[in-house]
């Protein structure tokens, strides 16, 4: 009877380690996955974890992981069944369906007007629920309110929506209020409100690194130098290590002609360093802005090669097109 006890007790042990040893793994591919979705090598990060939802198809994480990846190379049918996959698995996660509805938002951009209808209705009602499910998701009620502002009625859109989210929004955090307000101007070209707005969003102390560097685009795309410092500043206390904030300031120094050296230094640190993902100014971007340093400098030939190095990265850059356009004339 002792034998059989022993013998027993020894399979018990060799399950638990097998069973251990398949979980290190998991979380191994995981993990893997992370880092190589942080290094922007989302064909790695697909393949890692993949082999991590293989080993636990229950962990919702990693098929939003998934999702994510999918959504940067744009493999908009993949990122919608991975997300669909972290909502079916847990459907009171206010992030899984957040996503879920940027998943069905991003094809929508992508897919033809009658498909673009549908997909457009499941994108707000995916946000509308992320918001039910978590009042204090800001990311998920930033998303439904621009959805509101910018979408027709067709779709379930319309201002008069977003109006009471906004209001919401304002009385949990001051910052988040002024910056919904003042991107729901923005989707309407009311330029001159959503200046006032995103002022007031800077100079309240926001908490959100996404919120401030959009601002920062904003900007950008307005010539704004002294509201791309703000953005760098707020970065900086926000984000310290996020790699926008030398590009915003970068910017700024060449829209003001002042300190180059710190400006080329800024931008070229930026486009070495920063990762390929939404949100993030492409390397592309840092490029051009540093042909437009060295056109400032009166060095014709040198902005070129900044401009044509834009261009490879990114063949539909504007901007690069335009300037060689430009100097090829002088």
């Amino acid at each position: 009877m002792a034998k059989g006890g022993k013998g027993y007790l020894t399979i018990l042990l060799l399950a638990s380690a097998v069973m251990a040893a398949a979980s290190v793994k998991q979380d191994a591919d995981l993990e893997a996955g992370r880092r190589a979705y942080e290094a922007s090598d989302y064909l790695k990060a697909i393949q890692s974890l993949e082999a991590a939802a293989a080993k636990d198809p229950q962990n919702g994480d990693v098929h939003l992981l998934l999702a994510k990846s999918f959504l940067e190379l744009r493999e908009h049918d993949a990122a919608i069944r991975s997300a669909e996959k972290a909502v079916s698995l847990d459907p009171q996660n206010s992030i899984y369906h957040e996503w879920l509805g940027r998943a069905y938002g991003d094809k929508a951009d992508h897919a033809s007007w009658f498909s673009a209808i549908s997909l457009a209705k499941k994108t707000r009602k995916e946000f509308e629920t992320a918001v039910q499910l978590d009042g204090k998701n800001f990311s998920a009620r930033q998303a439904l309110i621009e959805f509101d502002c910018s979408a027709p009625g067709l779709v379930g859109g319309g201002e008069e929506k977003a109006l009471p989210q906004i209001k919401q929004l304002a009385e949990m955090d001051a910052a988040e209020g002024h910056y919904a307000s003042g991107n729901c101007r923005r989707q309407k070209k009311d330029f001159t409100a959503a200046d006032q707005e995103f002022t007031k969003a800077l100079e309240s102390g926001p908490k959100s690194a996404e919120l401030i560097f959009d601002i920062g685009d904003y900007a950008v795309k307005r010539s704004q130098p002294d509201r791309l410092l703000a953005v760098a500043d707020a970065g900086e206390r926000v984000a310290p290590i996020d790699a926008r904030r030398h590009f915003y300031r970068g910017v700024a120094l060449v829209l003001k002609r002042e300190n180059p050296a710190e400006a080329e230094r800024l931008l070229w640190e930026y486009a070495q360093k920063a990762p390929t993902r939404a949100g993030y100014p492409r390397p592309a971007a840092a490029h051009v802005w540093l042909g437009q340093l060295l056109e400032n400098e009166n060095k014709p030939e040198d902005a070129v090669k900044e401009y044509e190095t834009a261009l490879k990265l990114d063949p539909k850059n504007k901007m690069a097109q335009e300037a060689l356009k430009r100097l090829k004339k002088r």
